[in-house]
């Protein structure tokens, strides 16, 4: 059976942690900032962690 590959769309969306939990950017950082206020846009520069209920659908895609 061949190896499966990784999906591309998550590779470039998500990042496995050395303790393995799965980092991502949030949302609503990309364009008609004008009218959001700085606060809130600083708030979406920083990553975070995805929820516990979603890492293990993650991982199986980031490892195939």
């Amino acid at each position: 059976m061949p190896k499966l590959k990784t999906k591309s769309s998550a590779k470039k969306r998500f990042q496995l942690t050395a303790s393995g939990k799965v980092k991502r950017k949030h949302a609503f950082k990309n364009h008609i900032l004008t009218k959001k206020h700085k606060d809130r846009k600083r708030r979406l520069v920083h990553s975070t962690l995805v929820s516990e209920v979603d890492t293990p659908r993650i991982k199986e895609m980031l490892v195939a």
